[in-house]
Parts: C-alpha cells; structure tokens; sequence
C-alpha cells in the first residue's frame, strides 16, 4: 500500500460516504430545494433566545440571568430575541423568520448522547434507529444521481441525521481541502476482498463528487471571521454548486451553559446571529435565498429555574428558527408558560420535533414523511 493510499484511507476515515455504494439511485426524484440545518451543541437556553420579557415569572425565576426588558429585540408584545441575535431583525421584517417554540418530544431524556441521538434518528424516546432522519429520506427518494452529494457535514463531528445507509454524505472542513485530498483517490478496479472492496466503493464516489463539487468564486458578502463565519461561508459556496447538494449541516456550541451563562450564552448567540445573517446574505448574492431553508435544531433546552452556578441545567423543550426566502415568518408553536411547569421543573412540549421535520419533508421536498418518520405527524404552517 503506497503512502497515497494511506493518506486516503485517512481521508475516507474523516469524510466517510454514508452507505454511498449500497445505494441505488434508480428512482432519483427531480432536482430539490436546498436544506441547511444548524445544530446548537449542547442544548440551547430558548428562554434566554427567545424571552418572554413579559412574563413575570420570568424574572422571577431567573434573577440573576433574565434579560432586561430595554434589552431584548422586541418582536411582539409578548417576545423578543436575546439582543446578541438583532442582526436577525431584518429577515423577521421581511417576515422570512419564523420562530418555533415549544419543541421537544414526549418521555424526553436529558443525557446528551441519547438525546441528540434521538433527534437525528427521529425516534421514539426508547426506540433505537441505525439510520439517522436525513439517511432515511433518501433512501425513500434519492436525490438526483447528478448530484456532487446528497449531504455535506461541515465541520468536525459525527454525521448526525445523515449517518446510516441511504445517503450519499460527505463531512469536510472547507471544499477546497477536500477537493485537494480526493486527488489522492485512485480507482484499482475490484477486489473479492469484501472489506477492500468497500474501500474502492468509497475511492470511487469521493472522486466521483470531487469531480462535481465546484464551488463557487469568492463572495461580496463579509462573514464573521470566526469557526461558525467560516461554515456559514462554507456552506454558501457549497450552495452554489452547479451540480447539486440537497443538504448542509452545520454546528455551533457548546450550549451546555451550567455556570456562568450570560457571558456565554450571549457570545454563541452572536456568532449564530451574525453567522446566519451573513447566510441569509450570501445566498442573496448567488440568487439561492429563495430555494433554501436554514433551521436550528438541539439535543433539548434548558431548564426554566437559573441553578446556583449562574447557568441552567439540562431541560426539556426548547425554539427554534427557521429562516427563508420561501418562509412564512411569524411566531409558531406555543408561548412558554412559566406558571404551568411539569412536575419536573421543565417545560411540557407544544410541538413535537417530529413534526417539525415533516414540515420540511412534505412541504420544502415533497416526501411522504409517513414512509420516512414511520407515522404521521401534526406539521407546521412555516413552509
């Protein structure tokens, strides 16, 4: 084995395909609109990003981590956004943001590991799926066999909703290392040797999408000169790709603000905010705003009540953003209601995350969520 090869191997080992070989494409579905999910690791505070400066149990309960009334980005007499998130106000104007609250599922598990497994794998709180939601969509419809990949992972991390069979998925950093790496692919034709076998499977669709994953020149718009300005950059030149890619993930975090959140909270709150108005920019300037849809999604919230440490414990339910050019902005959901916790302390569940995901499969792609989800489930009027 050259040291070419081991550099690949190396390569497939951090941008693996998931399940890209076994797949067949034969039943492709028309060229599909662009989905771009930001993870918010660690579990967001939504009270904190989404205030019910309202309410007085509010500042009640959160003494010390209350944002002050003059401060919030006032967007209804009831709500407004943390003001780390006002470069957003221009997309609600525009009613392009749509903001979901109350998310979160029934039994919900507050261990990080096998809550955001259940997030990407759209399961039941104790069912236990091999393939993540997004894997699972395209297996029941394929994406175009054109297209340089059904998902791209920005950024390091596991492969989340597109881990498992069924997705042709890439993870990367920026396309331009990516493309420099594939080179080192050779195709070596076959082998009966089951395990090199699927290692050539692999060699052959990395070059396959490095072939098709052009990207674009570089962009008017300025990004924030930080980790999450750099993805959100990333993922505007990947939407520019002339060949097609159905899906981008990007993350941000950590969320898990057990001490010391104000500070914290507030500096990930404005790297999301000034990251996806930057987005929302960039894909004005290459005409995409309108055929994309960015959401936010979380292992859970935070809990109502502040802890001792100046920070919040793991909770249950929590909001989300949804922004587009094709997106009915507005408020959805339920407005928390601090006077009516579960008898845990948490916050009961207004929408459950499933049907947020079928919103964006039957009503940005056209899929029966049923065939995906395994049951049906109530979906939102964002879309």
């Amino acid at each position: 084995m050259t040291m070419d090869r081991r550099a690949f191997l190396k390569l497939a080992s951090l941008c693996p395909f998931a399940g890209a070989a076994s797949v067949a494409w034969a039943a492709a579905s028309p060229a599909r609109k662009l989905f771009i999910l930001v993870e918010l690791k660690g579990g967001n505070d939504g009270l904190n990003m989404v205030v019910p400066y309202a309410d007085p149990e509010y500042a009640r309960i959160r003494p010390r981590l209350a944002i002050p009334r003059d401060q919030v980005v006032q967007l209804s007499e009831q709500s407004g956004l943390h003001p780390s998130l006002a470069p957003l106000r221009a997309a609600w104007d525009e009613r392009r943001l749509a903001i979901v609250q109350g998310v979160g599922y029934p039994q919900p598990n507050l261990s990080h590991f096998r809550s955001i497994e259940i997030w990407d794998t759209a399961s039941k709180s104790d069912e236990y799926l091999d393939a993540g939601w997004l894997a699972r969509a395209f297996a029941v419809s394929p994406s175009p066999d054109s297209y340089a990949a059904d998902g791209v992972v920005v950024g390091p991390g596991a492969m989340g909703p597109l881990a498992g069979p069924g997705a042709r998925a890439i993870a990367l950093t920026n396309p331009e290392q990516f493309l420099r790496n594939a080179r080192l692919a050779r195709a070596e034709g076959e082998s009966r040797n089951a395990a090199l076998a699927h290692i050539l499977r692999v060699e052959r669709d990395v070059m396959l999408s490095a072939e098709r994953l052009h990207v674009g020149g570089k962009l008017a718009t300025e990004f924030p000169r930080n980790p999450f300005g750099n993805a959100a950059n990333t993922a505007v030149q990947l939407a520019s790709n002339e060949a097609g890619i159905a899906v981008v993930r990007l993350s941000l975090g950590s969320f898990d603000t057990h001490a010391n959140q104000l500070g914290t909270h507030a500096n990930l709150l404005k790297q999301l905010g000034e990251g996806l108005a930057a987005l929302r920019e960039g894909l004005m300037e290459i005409d995409r705003w309108d055929s994309t849809v960015i959401a936010t999604y979380a292992e859970f919230g935070r809990r109502p009540h502040e802890n001792q440490s100046g920070g919040t414990d793991h909770g249950t339910s929590s909001a989300h953003l949804v922004l587009g050019g094709a997106v009915k902005g507005g408020f959805y959901g339920a407005r928390p209601d601090l006077a009516r916790l579960d008898g845990n302390g948490n916050l009961p569940f207004a929408v459950d995350f499933r049907g947020y995901y079928a919103t964006f499969l039957e009503r940005w792609w056209g899929i029966d969520s049923t065939k995906v989800l395994g049951a049906r489930h109530a979906k939102l009027d964002f879309i």
